[in-house]
């Protein structure tokens, strides 16, 4: 019998002192070479291990191995230029710089795939490996190349599912795509947002996720946050195409937000990985806290769909917070698993 409500991580944990600047986002490596491959397996093994000691079901690499979610893919593609930078506006919310799209954009060789495999080698757990979005991915770019959003999003979801196939082959059992800027862009996802997605997961036999959060704890996010009223119904918006398309699992917020609990019947049927630990905070949830988020949103996905999971990632955060919310996440799971089975 299949265990229900099993656990895992929206994404990100925190990186170890030794291989990255605590408590930072993109924070640059402190090794090179053969010192930082070695820093970053052992960096995997670590977060592994937390993972496993906090007793998380589905684990991942803790994106040990990456700076950023979006860019450290976009890197290993040809037709980016990252010293050519432009000012953009990010999801609407603030300005970064960031590298422009100069030609076709093409990948030449696996990223992430001899990463999975060494995740793989360790573990016989189930694994979930995450990867931008295809419309996350042009939010992060300056397109000097195709002048269309549209166009660059469908090149790639094209080379998403390149790369998603053969972490599929590395025996990754959950691909899950990133998409904040589904939170956003509302038209465009409707028109062809979920459709690239879709055509990143083509051919695909694995589990499928998409994330969709309101971003990590950061200011510009915390403070748009403010902007947002009393409900955020943004997931309205989109759940109902999300409802009909091929995606198998959806990752949403939930702790200490204004979602409206009754949005995830807009997606009944799909598999919901629901956020119930809030990584905008230093509080470390207790297990009734997380429990109660779980029991409220029972009501509206079955038990067999409900995959208790975290708002966003966690590399900002310290390590020591990062770990009691795992273990908080674990132990709200297990108080709920009871009570179904009672």
């Amino acid at each position: 019998m299949t265990k229900l409500l099993q656990t895992s991580t929206a994404g990100s944990l925190p990186k170890p002192a030794w291989l990255a600047q605590p408590e930072t986002l993109w924070s640059p490596w402190k090794l090179e070479g053969e010192g930082l491959v070695e820093g970053k397996q052992d960096a995997l093994r670590l977060s592994l291990a937390d993972q496993q000691h906090a007793g998380i079901d589905i684990v991942s690499d803790g994106e040990q191995t990456r700076q950023h979610f979006v860019t450290t893919f976009i890197e290993h593609l040809s037709g980016v230029d990252f010293q050519k930078r432009e000012t953009v506006r990010i999801r609407n919310r603030y300005d970064a710089s960031v590298p422009t799209v100069v030609g076709a954009v093409e990948r030449q060789k696996p990223v992430f795939v001899e990463d999975a495999k060494f995740l793989r080698a360790q573990t016989k757990q189930p694994i979930k490996w995450a990867l931008p979005g295809p419309m996350t991915m042009i939010d992060t770019l300056y397109d000097a190349h195709y002048k269309s959003r549209e166009k660059l999003a469908w090149e790639f979801a094209v080379i998403l599912n390149q790369e998603a196939k053969e972490l599929e082959a590395a025996g990754v059992d959950i691909i899950q795509f990133d998409e904040p800027a589904f939170n956003v862009f509302f038209d465009e996802v409707n028109d062809w947002g979920v459709a690239t997605l879709e055509r990143a997961i083509e051919g695909l036999k694995c589990q499928t996720a998409v994330h969709i959060c309101y971003g990590y704890g950061i200011k510009a996010n915390t403070d748009w946050k403010k902007t947002l009223g009393a409900e955020w119904r943004q997931y309205e918006d989109v759940f109902p195409k999300l409802q009909k398309s091929n995606i198998d699992m959806i990752s949403l917020e939930c702790q200490n937000s204004h979602v409206p609990m009754d949005l995830i019947e807009l997606i009944r049927g799909k598999k919901v990985m629901v956020g119930a630990i809030d990584v905008a905070s230093n509080t470390v949830e207790t297990p009734e806290e997380v429990a109660n988020t779980l029991r409220k949103a029972l009501q509206f996905v079955d038990a067999e769909n409900l995959f208790p999971c975290t708002n966003c990632g966690m590399a900002p955060l310290s390590r020591a917070v990062a770990t009691g919310k795992l273990a908080a996440l674990s132990a709200g799971a297990e108080i709920v698993r009871r009570e179904l089975s009672a």
